[in-house]
């Protein structure tokens, strides 16, 4: 396998920023229960969604609740979609966590394009890592918007894609490389080149939902016209991962991996490839003038 062998010191996933300690006795007891149902409307005033949701076993019947949520979850938000999540009870808090988009055709099509992908690591076995001039394998991911994306989508535009996750705490792994990702972005533009496609996967999906993914490009000034970041399920991840040389592995709370950054043509040919996060954004913008 051609590319990167080392694996990084470790990126701990964090979730942010510590509280200051709370007493044991003053902490409250957290249940959490998987949840799904629809949502019925936000309320940014409040950051909270009104969701119609189905009987949660073992805890309570089927009714309408307003829930606490994040900020990406909240804009995510669209009256009449379904949604599976994790029901937080903290105290009296009620909050809604790991929410992803449960509609039957949603559903449908990310699974069985991860049932495919999967399939087709198998029948490639010792073959499946892409090398230079092969086609990128098909897959099909949730975008930061909830939406499902096939890689069909972009067809006839030239794609640099990467790896990252957002709770990534080494500032010269996934952070670099994001960054020069958005520095990419705006060489292209300055360049004149038009028919760019950004597409960031995240290493982490059982915690990078699209409401987090959504944040995390929002934080950053991200400009999503086109920039996708991408998530779960996970079979899907895994295989795209060893079909493009990318090593990821859990170790409790660390993940270790590689990084590499893959330029893909219009046609859907892998062309250029670079591993590890200190690539040249100019180096990028030639090959992508060139395409």
């Amino acid at each position: 396998m051609a590319g990167s062998v080392w694996l990084a010191a470790g990126c701990t996933k964090q979730a942010g920023v510590t509280a200051a300690p709370v007493a044991a006795a003053e902490a409250p007891a957290e249940k959490r229960y998987p949840l799904t149902g629809e949502v019925i409307s936000a309320n940014p005033a409040r950051g909270t969604l009104t969701v119609t949701h189905d009987e949660i076993k073992g805890f309570m019947m089927g009714m309408t609740m307003e829930f606490k949520v994040t900020k990406g979850d909240l804009e995510n938000a669209r009256p009449g979609r379904r949604i599976r999540a994790e029901l937080v009870i903290r105290g009296n808090d009620l909050s809604l966590e790991k929410i992803w988009p449960d509609d039957a055709a949603t559903a449908t099509a990310v699974a069985a394009a991860a049932k495919a992908l999967a399939q087709d690591t198998t029948m490639r076995g010792k073959e499946a890592y892409r090398e230079i001039g092969e086609t990128v394998p098909d897959f099909t991911l949730l975008d930061q918007e909830g939406r499902a994306v096939p890689v069909s989508r972009f067809r006839g535009k030239q794609v640099v894609l990467n790896f990252i996750f957002t709770r990534c705490p080494i500032a010269t792994m996934c952070p670099a490389a994001t960054f020069r990702m958005m520095d990419l972005q705006k060489a292209a533009k300055a360049a004149g080149v038009g028919n760019l496609e950004l597409v960031s996967v995240s290493l982490d999906p059982e915690y990078d939902t699209p409401g987090v993914l959504k944040e995390y490009a929002e934080v950053r000034g991200i400009d999503t016209a086109n920039f996708s970041f991408l998530t779960g399920p996970d079979l899907a991840v895994r295989h795209l991962l060893a079909q493009l040389g990318v090593i990821r592995e859990f170790e409790g709370a660390t993940i270790k991996h590689t990084l590499a950054t893959v330029l893909i043509n219009e046609q859907g040919r892998i062309t250029y490839r670079v591993d590890g996060s200190t690539w040249l954004v100019d180096d990028f913008v030639q090959h992508l003038k060139k395409g």
